[in-house]
């Protein structure tokens, strides 16, 4: 078993792995940015190494300066987590050039699947079944355009690097088409250093099912079942589990079967996903499920085939990579129970799902039996513009799958973030939306329904009532009424709203400034409404804010330019994704103050619109 170990990755993934190998002996050591200084991963390692900057191309993204970090501590091995470089043939082919453990697949086998359209082609070669596109090296828009045409729409621009929903667009009118591919090729640049896309046919119905395979330095490959995806938002996974709803056994046993031989045909070592689409429109059957590419890696919903096989699977990539064959076999290998995984983002839905930065105040997690909480921040942590929004899987375990399913919205419901905004009381909806709860999921029912979904929630009145309580002073606590409660109401500001709350007996002998309210996975601050309208809700100004630190990288409108409700006015690029930016009304564009290319700070005046009568 190796000694030490290097993790060159940060957040959830960084302390995940860090906990598996301190069970094993494992001295771990962290590497961060200057973001990252205080990052709880850098709290958890034995030793922790400063590469750089913020910015990941600075950073984390620098192979060698993971590897300085490697030689400085003697690291003897290096685990790449998911993301960043974990994917990167070069990267692991130098860390394994300058002598030290790769934990991963081979170079090899990297290579090989790490373009969509070669493993596509590999994988037909090697008689897993693909979806019906145009994997060509031919880039042309018009070239493009014609063949997409060819397919019949609707179909979907992929960026042959891709992943995590980056570099993705669905194009349904054939007319959206050219500016679709231009979008998407930016951003595949801007994600991956590489602009190349494929085209494919898109499934009306798809559901998104993958399967955990391993290998060993051995030649042994077996699969550890199937995971559900389907749940989606703009191609970004939300909610996992594990097994696939309505998953028979011969279905199983065929896509698992499938899922071994695309890994044998890369000789294929470590941990890795096979993701396959399904058409979901009927019940799910092996001749309507089709390759769709491979992750050289551990993957982000890896802890729900751990929660139901009872297999850690840091440690068997640590012994593989240690050159242990595999702990067990094929036939050791059942399913026990039911598992489901929320991503609780620090993103505000109310708002377009824009990521939320700032001091985590209070971080609270729910509870319940088979829970677990996996994650890379703690109670006073900043959430950083810089990387990926993530607070913490969410992880729940049943014996069914309903069990799942009502222990994480109980997990959900229990737990509150502030003054960070997040997903919780989206994920709670979801979890709770008819289609979800009988199993009927494919990947669009978000796109259907996500404006319900994102609806910000209320707190209850009784929770409301208790608050105010604590605001008011004693001696302005409603008089006494013959055999009823004390009763009257009085103003206060939520969230910079004004509303009217009944207060019910006594007030407090040491009245609150403002108080916390959680409930629904949500958190809001109560506070006194104030005659002076210091804390009123802000109205309507047609101001347009940069939400966060970002870049811009396209500017539709001109100055004195007439505009209507919703048309987009720029794109702004930040944490990796694009966020266009609308008109919240018809006007006209009095103020334009964004460029392309132009780097904007949170709240910055980009444009202000003025209303046209």
């Amino acid at each position: 078993m190796i000694q030490s170990l290097l993790i060159a990755n940060r957040g959830e993934i960084a302390c995940r792995v860090i906990r598996t190998a301190r069970e094993l002996g494992i001295r771990t050591i962290a590497v961060y940015s200057d973001a990252d200084a205080q990052a709880l991963h850098v709290r958890e390692a034995d030793e922790a190494v400063h590469i750089g900057p913020s910015p990941t191309r600075e950073s984390y993204l620098v192979g060698e300066k993971i590897l300085a970090a490697a030689r400085q501590t003697g690291a003897e091995a290096i685990h790449p987590g998911y993301g960043f470089l974990s994917e990167n043939a070069e990267f692991a082919q130098a860390v394994i050039d300058a002598g030290i453990v790769w934990v991963g697949p081979n170079p090899s086998s990297i290579t090989a699947m790490g373009l969509k359209d070669a493993a596509k082609t590999l994988m037909a070669e090697a008689g897993v079944p693909v979806t019906p596109g145009y994997m060509g090296a031919n880039q042309e828009p018009d070239f493009l355009a014609a063949e997409a045409a060819k397919i019949g729409y609707p179909v979907l621009i992929k960026a042959v690097a891709g992943g995590g929903g980056k570099g993705m667009r669905l194009v349904e009118d054939p007319g959206d088409f050219i500016d679709a591919l231009a979008s998407c090729k930016r951003e595949a640049a801007a994600s991956f250093g590489n602009a190349h896309v494929l085209i494919e046919k898109y499934i009306a119905s798809p559901r998104h099912i993958e399967v955990q395979v391993f290998g060993d330095k051995h030649g042994n490959v077996l699969h550890l079942f199937e995971r559900d995806c389907s749940l989606q938002r703009r191609h970004q996974k939300v909610i996992e589990e594990a097994p696939a709803p309505g998953m028979d056994a011969a279905t199983r046993e065929a896509l698992c079967a499938a899922a071994v031989r695309a890994a044998k045909a890369v000789d294929y070592v470590g941990a890795g996903t096979i993701e396959f689409i399904a058409d979901g429109s009927g019940a799910l059957d092996a001749e309507r499920i089709w390759f769709m590419e491979m992750n050289t890696r551990l993957q982000v919903e890896h802890p729900v085939t751990e929660e139901i096989t009872g297999v850690d699977l840091v440690e068997w990539q640590l012994r593989v990579a240690s050159g242990e064959a595999l702990p067990l076999s094929q036939e050791d290998l059942t399913i026990d129970g039911w598992a489901m995984e929320a991503r609780l983002y620090a993103e505000d839905p109310a708002k377009g799902f824009l990521p939320s930065i700032g001091r985590l105040e209070l971080l609270q997690f729910g509870e319940a039996e088979g829970g677990r909480i996996d994650t890379g921040v703690y109670e006073g942590a900043e959430v950083s513009p810089f990387y990926d929004p993530m607070i913490a899987k969410v992880i729940a375990w049943g014996e069914d799958r309903e069990e799942a399913r009502e222990r994480l919205g109980e997990m959900l419901e229990d737990s509150a973030v502030w003054p960070v905004r997040t997903n919780a009381s989206f994920l709670v909806k979801a979890l709770q939306h008819p289609d979800f709860a009988a199993g009927k999921v494919d990947t669009g029912l978000i796109g259907r329904d996500g404006e319900a979904l994102a609806e910000p929630p209320v707190p209850s009145a009784d929770v409301l009532q208790a608050a105010a309580q604590a605001l008011v002073p004693v001696t302005l606590a409603p008089g006494l009424r013959l055999n009823a409660p004390a009763a009257r109401s009085a103003w206060f500001v939520l969230d910079g709203e004004k509303v009217e709350i009944e207060l019910v007996g006594e007030g407090s002998d040491e009245p609150a400034t403002g108080v916390l309210v959680t409930e629904q996975g949500q958190a809001w601050l109560l506070a006194p409404w104030r005659r002076d309208g210091a804390h009123g809700a802000a109205a309507g100004s047609g101001a347009i804010l940069a939400p966060m630190p970002g870049k811009v990288i396209a500017v539709d409108v001109a100055q004195g330019q007439a505009v209507t409700k919703g048309q987009k006015l720029l794109t702004l690029e930040a944490m990796k994704m694009e966020h266009t930016l609308t008109a919240p009304f018809d006007g006209v564009v009095a103020e334009l103050n964004a460029s392309a290319g132009q780097q904007v700070q949170v709240d910055a005046l980009l444009v202000k619109i003025e209303e046209t009568e």
